[in-house]
């Protein structure tokens, strides 16, 4: 989503900049705590989901203080390429108001999508909860788009006031035309950049963010449409017995390979007619797998099932923190590192 536009890819750009002119030493490190009293900054990662979230949100909260560091940091600056990029950034980037209203629609958006991020990474996570938060999720997006720019508007405006700048957009071409007798001002310009970085900047974010949301709910409808009758149990114990059949069948159909399957679906229905029976407190699949542990021997086909429904990963969080934790293990002081070590050392980091 940020690697597909430009202004996105800038906006980020001018963020991780701001983190690294400041944790390049020990001494400048020391002007932004002295500055900046409440969060830090943080860099960005492309496998740490958080990061982008976390480094808007510091910057956000405290922007002023932030401004105003930058500024400190110009005046002791070493050397003049270094004075220039820090003024450019405190005073060029940071007060333009394009980016003002960017991070205030890249902390709302960020912080939908890292909440729900956080909950479907639970180690007890079943399919059924991740696609009713992804539902929500589609619907915070949905409504977003509909109401999120003004209001994303009015919370810059204001954050502009607070910093003294001018809440109006920077023109790179402006369109000039003949002006009517009772025409005066410039509010077509403005409304002209406004409307632009709504359509061309809002809007595709939105619409890039609620497509890659698609791609991973029709996913999950897929487990659901094959395993869900396994997922509700108070639907299981009601189900009729045509209905229950013809989905023993089909999860027999599902896991079969060269005529071959890891269940009976006819074996597994008869199965599911004694053990719903015997359904009370269980209310998740994970329970009724706890549950299935002890009688393993006498319900095969149904602890199956439940095993391989129960190991579909929600989400491959667990196989990106192990790369993002290789990165520190084999940098430039470990180069020699062979590579069976290297993967002796990611199998026990994802087993872990």
């Amino acid at each position: 989503m940020v690697e597909c536009y430009p202004k996105a890819k800038s906006f980020f750009g001018v963020v991780q900049r701001i983190y690294t002119l400041f944790s390049s030493s020990t001494k400048r490190w020391k002007i932004f705590k002295d500055k900046v009293s409440g969060l830090t900054v943080k860099p960005l990662s492309h496998t740490h989901w958080e990061s982008h979230a976390k480094s808007v949100k510091a910057i956000k909260e405290q922007i002023v203080h932030i401004r105003d560091a930058l500024l400190d940091l110009a005046e002791v600056a070493e050397d003049s390429k270094t004075k220039s990029d820090v003024e450019t950034l405190a005073l060029y980037d940071l007060e333009s108001f394009e980016f003002l209203l960017g991070i205030v629609i890249w902390y709302n958006l960020l912080q939908a999508i890292n909440t729900v991020s956080k909950f479907i990474q639970s180690e007890d996570m079943d399919i059924d909860i991740a696609i009713n938060l992804l539902q929500g999720l589609d619907q915070f997006l949905d409504k977003f788009r509909e109401e999120g720019f003004a209001s994303s508007m009015n919370e810059a405006k204001q954050m502009a006031s607070e910093m003294g700048i001018e809440p109006k957009f920077r023109e790179k071409h402006i369109i000039r035309r003949k002006k009517q007798f009772d025409e005066s001002g410039n509010n077509n310009v403005t409304r002209l950049g406004e409307e632009s970085f709504r359509v061309e900047y809002f809007l595709f974010i939105i619409d890039q963010a609620r497509s890659s949301l698609q791609v991973l709910f029709e996913q999950f409808k897929q487990y659901q449409e094959i395993f869900g009758f396994l997922l509700n149990l108070e639907k299981l114990k009601s189900e009729p017995l045509t209905s229950l059949m013809k989905s023993c069948m089909k999860l027999q159909q599902f896991l079969s390979h060269d005529g071959r399957s890891d269940i009976n679906g006819d074996e597994l229905r008869s199965e599911l007619m004694v053990v719903r029976c015997y359904l009370t407190n269980e209310k998740r699949a994970l329970d009724m797998l706890q549950c299935l542990a002890k009688l393993n021997v006498l319900f095969p086909n149904t602890c199956i099932a439940y095993k391989i429904l129960l190991t579909i990963p929600i989400t491959i969080a667990s196989v990106e923190r192990s790369f993002s934790k290789l990165k520190l293990i084999k940098n430039y002081l470990r180069s020699t590192m062979s590579q069976d070590r290297l993967n002796e050392l990611a199998n026990s980091n994802v087993i872990d």
